[in-house]
């Protein structure tokens, strides 16, 4: 069929968004015409072709909204005649007080756990990575300010940042490694020295994080916070409205109550769960391949399922995800097509969705409650 509608006529614009109202987004429940995700329509002679602009670079249904695209409009248009450009501009978490003081970045989201040696920085830094890799702008706070580990997971142990006077007052400028900016106490302390502070010098440490280095426009600016529920977290969630947080738990039952914990507390401070990530789920053979759930498994589910959040998937045992961290460079770009790397690629991409959902979806406004900490 060639490009003419039942009238004969070429194909309208009209017609051709017509069509497109048919391609629903499966997780904002609406059509893409009234989302505003189709932009630049052009008919010329014979052919249609627009841009299909997503709320995240890191969409996991990128390929199958194309294909749906193409094919609500190759009926009227022709087959061969439709062209879909995908792009993306990465939603924003409106919050007044948050701009205020990150007045550039889009999404505030800290990674947490209830307890320690759950692979929490591994999975921050990681989730960070992919993210900048799909193509998002992203940031990364080491907000754990008496163990920070994540100048080494990028190979950074030496790093200091350079200063800079943003209108005369001095500033700091985050490293850059892996297409991420990036901000640890451990870049201002001497390496392997302990950082003995009190609470409200910790707090002050991570309130010049945000307040006092120059992050630019961000589509993303990932906390790393300590495990545990404590000061540095509530302060945290007072300073800057986060638009969610991230539970790193293994499969074990001891870890899991530590999780409630942790999940307990944002939903205490109204931070929204954007999900549960299950580390150490599984250890795969190299040689036989067999399947090893050293640690039971199917425990972050269950979690997420108990407390009706989403679950993002789950990491096996890979002796290349603490190799990667020991030598400086995350799994997701040292061995990024390993059983890992493919699940970290996942898990960003159903946290990007996540937030799309959190920004775009109307939400009821919580209670204000006030905590002293």
């Amino acid at each position: 069929m060639g490009m003419f509608s039942k009238s004969g006529n070429t194909v309208t614009e009209a017609e051709v968004l017509q069509a497109l109202r048919s391609v629903i987004d499966p997780d904002l429940h609406q059509d893409v015409v009234t989302l505003g995700m189709i932009k630049d329509l052009s008919i010329k002679s014979n052919n249609v072709s627009f841009t299909f602009e997503l709320t995240t670079p890191s969409c996991p249904l990128k390929d199958s909204l194309q294909k749906a695209a193409l094919d609500a409009v190759e009926p009227i248009a022709g087959k061969g005649n439709v062209k879909v450009s995908m792009t993306a501009r990465v939603a924003q978490h409106n919050d007044s007080a948050r701009s205020a003081i990150l007045p550039f970045v889009k999404n505030t989201i800290a990674v947490a756990s209830g307890k320690g040696g759950v692979g929490k920085s591994t999975v921050a830094a990681n989730l960070a990575v992919q993210l900048a890799k799909d193509g998002a702008k992203v940031g990364l706070i080491d907000a754990d300010i008496y163990g920070p580990s994540i100048p080494m997971m990028f190979g950074l142990k030496n790093t200091r940042p350079e200063a800079m006077a943003v209108d005369g007052k001095p500033k700091m400028i985050p490293v850059l490694r892996e297409g991420v900016k990036i901000m640890s106490i451990g870049f201002l302390v001497e390496p392997d020295t302990a950082v003995v502070w009190r609470g409200p010098m910790a707090s002050g440490a991570l309130k010049q994080f945000m307040t006092e280095v120059v992050w630019g426009e961000l589509d993303y600016l990932i906390f790393d916070l300590p495990p545990g529920t404590g000061d540095i977290q509530l302060t945290l969630v007072q300073t800057v409205p986060l638009t969610g947080a991230v539970i790193v738990t293994t499969p074990q039952d001891v870890a899991l109550a530590d999780a409630r914990k942790g999940i307990k507390m944002f939903e205490k401070v109204h931070v929204p769960i954007l999900g549960i990530v299950e580390n150490m789920s599984y250890f795969e053979c190299r040689t036989c391949g067999a399947r090893e759930e050293i640690f039971a498994h199917g425990g972050g589910s269950k979690a997420a399922a108990e407390f009706g959040v989403p679950f993002l998937g789950e990491l096996p045992i890979q002796t290349s995800i603490r190799e990667g961290g020991d030598a400086g460079s995350p799994i997701v770009i040292s061995h990024p097509e390993s059983p890992a790397g493919k699940a970290f690629a996942t898990i960003a991409g159903a946290l990007a969705q996540q937030i799309s959902i959190r920004d775009l979806m109307p939400q009821t406004k919580p209670v204000e409650i006030s905590l002293t900490i």
